[in-house]
């Protein structure tokens, strides 16, 4: 799921990283090419080391006593309810298969939330071993020099050659790898079955926004706790849907690292979208959009592949999943989205080496099959495709299968979210719109002279990653 919270607070620029992290340019970009891991690196912090001595571990607390003298290391998790619930089962079957090291879980929120608390513990220098980071945003944290390349871990068995090829790339820097795909998603349309069904809408969903917007009359003639069903809910934090509308209506945030946003396309979507809820009445900002879909307020959302096993289990009703829906063709580009598994640089090479450990056996085919099946991210291993466990459960629930169909149409989002900054600058110009009606052309203005901060205040190391 992408992160997109409405915080300032998360506006951190690379001055701000930079200044907070007592890092300096120079020092990153000898950093870009150091030492990688695996034992092999010096010991003596400098920059070019996969080490960082004056940086220590974060508290683990509550060690169960059979996994006690052995390697601790945690892993500072933006996951909460049946996905953190499934990835603590993982954690568990881990630590029963070893002697040496114990793997230890901390839910810390969101991705934002995280975003914040490893910002303040690398002021404090008392740093988790594993973070876990959306899309593009862990580069920010790869210019402070806070995380170590993993490339000399790799070998025969594994390596980004066993992970669906549409998310590797997303990870590599310099030439090196820093993040290895885990909880990797696809953004997608949610429907309510039944009530499709009891209307007589196709029962397969909307294919465009159009089709939505010809089906919402018969879905608002149903009648929920005294009111209409509403066609459609927004949320505000919707930053990562709307980059596949812009697609979708033929625009771009940016082209490279130029800002596109007042160029046309992304206008004419967003006018769209004022009048399908405003002037039409067929849609909403809700508090908590996917709470209300599965409470059956709305007839429909947007949610990430990572939300398909909680809202089966909450909603009372058959729930339908779809591509997300094309504007001015029947499909579009949809933005990769989840994240993926970093090592933090720290005082410990051993710490760091148990890391690859467990990064390799949670690519494991079986293993990355349970997490799917156990959540709904994306069987990352393409081995995982033809395990039981997925074959098994896309035969039981189709849903669970269309993410997988959408996966040809998933890319890179354009530059200006690779930071939180821009996302959070992105969900707000939606959410002038979608919530206060507010003038189109003035958001997008605004909107425009954002990003382009955003890319100013980034473009050195923007144009060192994508010449990399």
């Amino acid at each position: 799921m992408s992160s997109s919270r409405l915080d300032t607070s998360l506006m951190l620029n690379r001055r701000t990283l930079l200044t907070a992290f007592g890092a300096s340019a120079a020092g990153l970009g000898l950093a870009a090419c150091g030492a990688p891991g695996g034992g092999a690196a010096a010991d003596d912090g400098e920059a070019g080391s996969n080490l960082r001595p004056e940086f220590s571990q974060a508290p683990v607390t509550e060690i169960p006593s059979q996994y006690a003298d052995r390697t601790n290391i945690l892993f500072w998790a933006p996951f909460t309810g049946v996905n953190f619930e499934a990835l603590q089962e993982l954690f568990t079957t881990f630590n029963d298969s070893q002697e040496d090291i114990y793997a230890a879980l901390e839910s810390q929120g969101s991705y934002a939330d995280l975003n914040t608390k490893f910002t303040a513990a690398l002021q404090a220098r008392q740093v988790p071993d594993i973070v876990c980071f959306p899309e593009m945003q862990w580069i920010q944290f790869y210019f402070s020099d806070a995380l170590a390349p993993l490339d000399d871990y790799f070998d025969d068995e594994w390596s980004l050659d066993v992970y669906l090829q549409n998310y590797v790339n997303e990870g590599v820097a310099a030439g090196r790898t820093y993040v290895v795909p885990f909880a990797r998603s696809t953004p997608l349309f949610y429907y309510n079955k039944t009530q499709y069904q009891a209307v007589g809408l196709p029962e397969e969903g909307p294919t465009r926004w159009a089709d939505l917007a010809e089906f919402a009359p018969a879905l608002k003639s149903v009648s929920v706790a005294g009111q209409p069903l509403m066609p459609f809910a927004f949320g505000a934090g919707d930053n990562w849907y709307g980059q596949a509308h812009t697609w979708a209506w033929g625009g771009q945030l940016s082209d490279e690292l130029t800002v596109t946003v007042t160029d046309g396309p992304m206008q004419e979507w967003l006018e769209w979208k004022a009048k399908f809820i405003h002037d039409d009445g067929f849609g909403y900002m809700a508090q908590s959009s996917m709470t209300d879909f599965t409470t059956g307020l709305s007839a429909g959302t947007h949610g990430s592949t990572a939300s398909l096993r909680g809202a089966t289990e909450s909603a009372e009703f058959e729930i339908g999943t779809a591509f997300m829906l094309g504007g001015i063709e029947d499909e579009t580009k949809v933005p990769t989205g989840g994240s993926g598994l970093s090592i933090v640089k720290a005082e410990s090479q051993e710490r760091q080496d148990a890391c690859a450990v467990l990064f390799r056996f949670l690519a494991e085919p079986e293993n990355a099959a349970f997490w799917h099946a156990g959540t709904g991210y994306l069987p990352i291993v393409t081995e995982s495709l033809e395990t039981d466990t997925v074959t098994d459960l896309v035969a039981e629930n189709p849903n669970f299968g269309v993410a997988l169909a959408q996966l040809p149409n998933a890319q890179t989002a354009d530059e200006p979210t690779w930071y939180q900054a821009g996302a959070t600058e992105f969900a707000t110009a939606m959410a002038q719109v979608y919530g206060d009606n507010a003038d189109v052309a003035g958001v997008l203005d605004g909107l425009q002279a954002a990003f382009e901060e955003v890319i100013e205040d980034n473009r050195e190391d923007l144009e060192e990653v994508k010449s990399s």
